[in-house]
């Protein structure tokens, strides 16, 4: 019943995406903008790390399409509240959890998509990876978007507005992404700021997206992004369904 529950509910969110194909596309807008503009000005440049410099780039701005994309996520969910789709999806038998997985398996699905897009024009541009790597990447923006998407629908059945959902996410992605080195390698910075950023969970998946792109596979960064990635991932839905059921979504 989960499974088909969750089928269901990702069936229906998916279509919604697909019809909406302008916003399907403007999502992946702002990392495409960085990668055209902000991504030559390091070209050649000393970034500390193995690889070119769109090694070191494009991993970052994969992450941080999903950073940005999966945290706004809750919107939704908010406009839902208003409309009165959350009370008729609450008397129906689907599984509250059911009702979480299918929003962010559709989330998942529509950011590897948009991933897709970036890294294809990135190669156009010059980027060079190995194809594992590139998939290893995917995997990744999968993961992140999971676990973001579950805490944005979880924050936003809490709260009742978009006024007050909007500042609470830009308070908690803007440093999340200063301080996980998603544009450039933290290692350029003081130590102090160095340090700092290893306590950002985000940073660790960076780290192991860039050793991917350069063909590293079995090292200390991959071993630790896989770890916090899984862990966030299973905490963000556990915490999503719980909110779910209690709060009646």
């Amino acid at each position: 019943m989960l499974l088909h529950d969750t089928a269901l509910v990702y069936g229906r969110y998916l279509r919604q995406s697909l019809r909406s194909r302008f916003a399907l596309l403007f999502g992946v807008l702002m990392p495409l903008l960085y990668l055209l503009f902000f991504g030559p000005l390091l070209t050649d440049l000393p970034l500390g790390e193995r690889g070119s410099s769109w090694q070191v780039l494009v991993p970052g701005l994969l992450l941080q399409l999903g950073l940005f994309g999966a945290s706004f996520a809750g919107f939704a969910i908010i406009l839902e509240k208003g409309q009165g789709v959350v009370e008729r999806m609450r008397v129906t038998p689907v599984s509250r959890l059911a009702l979480l997985l299918g929003r962010v398996l559709r989330d998942a699905t529509v950011f590897v998509f948009q991933a897709v897009l970036l890294v294809l024009a990135a190669v156009a541009m010059g980027l060079r990876a190995p194809l594992p790597g590139v998939l290893i990447g995917f995997a990744f923006v999968a993961l992140l978007s999971l676990s973001l998407a579950s805490l944005s629908y979880a924050l936003a059945m809490k709260l009742s507005t978009p006024q007050s959902f909007g500042p609470a996410i830009n308070a908690l992605t803007m440093p999340s992404m200063l301080l996980s080195g998603l544009m450039l390698p933290m290692t350029l910075g003081p130590a102090w700021l160095d340090v700092l950023s290893h306590l950002m969970p985000f940073r660790h998946l960076v780290d192991a997206v860039r050793d991917a792109y350069v063909g590293s596979y079995a090292t200390a960064h991959m071993l630790y992004g896989v770890l916090v990635a899984v862990g966030f991932t299973a905490l963000s839905v556990t915490v999503g369904t719980r909110v779910f059921r209690t709060a009646g979504g």
